[in-house]
């Protein structure tokens, strides 16, 4: 008997990505080894985005090689296991302005302080995180595969 499809529709991928928390972000080193690392991100229309200081390693590597697969799962016992894999291709963003709106997408998604989200934008996106801008660099993700599971589908047969 053939295993039911647990493939997630595009639909479905897109409302996992949406409500989703930490994105793992993995680049390839100069080494040659994966280098993986967690994220927050945001969603740029149907494609991931992310920001992350400029000198980081995942930028050095993504500068180096463009190649990129990010990882989002959730899920504890076996029935309940989701995720979505993409791999691809990084598109980097290094205009300042640009940046700091990724900023403000994230803003409207995470708490950077305290525990209560506080979307910023205008003048006080500019205040929070205006000096910061020019040392990051944006991230946006061209997919090229996407695999994705949704063990709920199987219903408990395996």
């Amino acid at each position: 008997m053939a295993r039911k499809d647990i493939t997630m529709t595009h639909d479905e991928q897109q409302a996992f990505l949406a409500q989703g928390h930490t994105l793992i972000v993995t680049t390839i080193g100069k080494d040659g080894w994966p280098h993986a690392a967690p994220m927050w991100y945001f969603l740029d229309g149907e494609r991931v985005a992310f920001r992350t200081f400029t000198k980081s390693q995942k930028i050095v590597n993504l500068g180096r090689n463009p190649k990129i697969t990010i990882l989002l799962e959730e899920g504890e016992a076996y029935e309940e296991l989701r995720g979505i894999m993409i791999k691809g291709t990084a598109r980097l963003v290094d205009v300042p302005a640009q940046v700091l709106g990724m900023y403000g997408e994230l803003s409207r998604r995470y708490a950077f302080v305290g525990t209560e989200v506080v979307p910023l934008e205008g003048e006080a996106l500019e205040a929070a995180f205006g000096r910061f801008a020019s040392k990051n660099t944006g991230v946006i993700v061209e997919p090229e595969c996407i695999v994705s599971w949704d063990h709920r589908k199987l219903a408990g047969a395996y």
